[in-house]
């Protein structure tokens, strides 16, 4: 049995897993977050001793740590004596935080892929640039890493696994549908950190189809969806991090990424990309001064976490699988609805967060148990899914599957 947890980052993100650990701490013992900015970790700490989310007395603290630091991260997985850490920090921080787990012997968790500063769009699969070269090393050294257990990608993964073992025989094609048809009020924002939004978007969309990597631009293919609860909603292709392990892991020929995107979004977007304002690549100003544009974009806009009060409406996210099951073609979407208001009534963060950071508290919940700690690394869809999605219901992010006119709860 592991316990106590380290939580590295001090976003929307990190308040939800802050605030879900607490109503599990009975399990996950001693809790403390770290990032590089302390009163940011005192405010989450604080915010979770307000709403009484603790469930048995015990120990919350927050520290200040550069997470790029390894040594650093090590010295306060030993302080903390943390058996799990879950990253909820930049994705630039993956794999110095998985170093420090690997050299201590912790449990790594994340919710996203990791992401060279310097780098956009790099060549697929993704993830066998960084994380699955430390295969070898994190099964050596006996240390389990869970890669993206997130949402998306995260929970997706989960239901394309499902999807796998249990509805089909023959998967053909697996269309990943994201869509959040919440408002926030703003004249324009982001619902997670702005720079790694928008590094998601100024690349190549790469979608696997026909077993090989496609490529296309942002915005080139569009479709309309009609989905439970949210109703017909326009999504675009875009490239995703789940779709660069679940068609290596699963072999499903054809998969592919849609998030929903309004005009008015689209439109914001494509002025700063025509204008060169959200390039990774520094400029010099007329005074001499080096900036990064897309790092001003992200200074001006609003911080994602102040979003979170104003929002209202829901979200849909899940997998639309097609294929073959004793010997008739079949259909089945996989889903979660999750509500902006009821997420921030309960932890002070909007629903994207909620969506991305119950998960990790889940597979966290999960390596502690023993269920998961499968002491080598291993992403979501290599993992049971239905530990995973069971555990889900009960925390706040029950599952939903529709077929025809059937539509249930796991």
């Amino acid at each position: 049995m592991k316990k106590n947890v380290l939580i590295i980052g001090a976003g929307g993100v990190a308040q939800v897993v802050a605030h879900k650990c607490a109503q599990n701490n009975d399990v996950l013992g001693d809790l403390h977050i770290a990032s590089r900015t302390l009163a940011k970790c005192q405010s989450i700490v604080d915010s979770v001793r307000e709403k009484k989310a603790m469930k048995a007395e015990g120990v919350f603290e927050a520290h200040q740590l550069d997470a790029f630091d390894i040594e650093a991260t090590k010295a306060l997985i030993k302080k903390t004596d943390a058996k799990i850490v879950i990253n909820v920090g930049s994705a630039f921080l993956n794999m110095s935080v998985m170093s420090a787990c690997i050299e201590t012997g912790a449990a790594y968790i994340d919710t996203a892929i990791h992401e060279d500063p310097a780098k956009v769009c790099e060549t697929p699969p993704w993830y066998a640039n960084y994380e699955w070269k430390r295969r070898e090393e994190a099964e050596k050294a006996g240390v389990t890493v869970i890669l993206g257990a997130g949402f998306d990608p995260g929970v997706v993964n989960a239901y394309a696994k499902l999807a796998y073992d249990d509805y089909f025989d023959r998967i053909d094609s697996i269309d990943i549908i994201d869509i959040n048809a919440g408002s926030h009020g703003r004249w324009f924002a982001t619902n997670f950190d702005p720079e790694i939004n928008f590094r998601e978007f100024t690349g190549r969309v790469w979608s696997w189809q026909d077993s090989k990597w496609t490529e296309n631009r942002m915005f080139e293919i569009g479709k309309e969806w009609d989905l439970p609860v949210v109703g017909t909603q326009k999504a675009y292709m875009t490239g995703h991090d789940e779709v660069h392990s679940i068609s290596q892991i699963l072999k499903v020929p054809n998969v592919r990424f849609w998030m929903g995107f309004g005009d008015h979004y689209i439109n914001v977007f494509t002025v700063l990309n025509n204008l060169g304002l959200l390039s990774e690549k520094p400029v010099k100003t007329a005074e001499g001064l080096e900036v990064v544009p897309l790092k001003v974009v992200k200074a001006v806009l609003p911080d994602p976490g102040s979003l979170a009060p104003d929002y209202t409406g829901k979200t849909c996210i899940g997998d639309l699988v097609k294929g073959v099951k004793d010997g008739k073609e079949r259909e089945v979407f996989i889903y979660n609805v999750a509500d902006h208001r009821q997420a921030y009534e309960e932890v002070g963060s909007q629903g994207i967060s909620y969506t991305a950071g119950v998960p990790a508290v889940a597979a966290a919940l999960l390596v502690a148990s023993g269920e998961w700690d499968v002491k080598k690394m291993a992403n979501v869809e290599e993992l049971p899914p239905r530990p995973f999605l069971d555990l889900l219901g009960k925390i706040g992010l029950p599952t939903r599957i529709k077929e025809g006119d059937d539509d249930r709860a796991l």
